[in-house]
């Protein structure tokens, strides 16, 4: 293969052809592959091997984050910035910081969300290999297509080709970086 090429696409018709290809694929030892499909399919990630995604994490940090940033800015202010003895009450009680830290709370898991998201997607990506691919776009209405990158370790382009035929895949075809 070309040093340009990025790796192969296969095209299968339904989702079920391609349920079952990614099966194979998984079971082959790919690492570096995807699946393209107009709409989701149930159970596609798991036959795939794809795990949870990490994002929910990422909240909670976010969450917590704000939540203690909220508690220790109110408790800052009210001890050492202004404080205010007003009718005998403490100088900082987590019942007058719970409106700050709720809301700071919320807006950090937002941010955290987003952020993280855009990170572990890799976003963002003006420029995608598989758009080369001229039928690409039937993608996005009725076809089903799976993609094996070069760069993955147990690539070979006829055993890769094989592998994508024995699946099921129609028009096999090398995608150019």
């Amino acid at each position: 293969m070309p040093e340009s090429t990025y790796g192969l696409i296969a095209t299968f018709e339904t989702p079920g052809d391609l349920y079952h290809a990614a099966e194979l694929v998984r079971d082959a030892g790919y690492r570096r592959w995807d699946c393209i499909s107009p709409f989701p399919i149930h159970g596609l990630d798991k036959a795939m091997g794809i795990g949870r995604s990490r994002v929910p994490r990422i909240s909670l940090c976010g969450g917590i984050t704000g939540f203690c940033t909220g508690m220790s800015m109110i408790w800052f202010m009210d001890k050492f910035d202004y404080p205010i003895t007003v009718g005998g009450k403490p100088l900082f009680s987590p019942l007058f910081a719970f409106p700050v830290s709720y809301e700071l709370t919320i807006l950090f898991t937002a941010f955290a969300t987003i952020g993280g998201m855009f990170v572990l997607n890799g976003l963002p990506m003006h420029y995608h290999p598989v758009l080369n691919y001229e039928h690409i776009r039937r993608g996005t209405d009725d076809q089903f297509f799976l993609v094996i990158e070069k760069t993955d370790p147990r690539f070979n382009a006829a055993n890769t080709r094989a592998l994508l035929e024995k699946a099921g895949g129609k028009q096999i075809v090398e995608i150019e970086n």
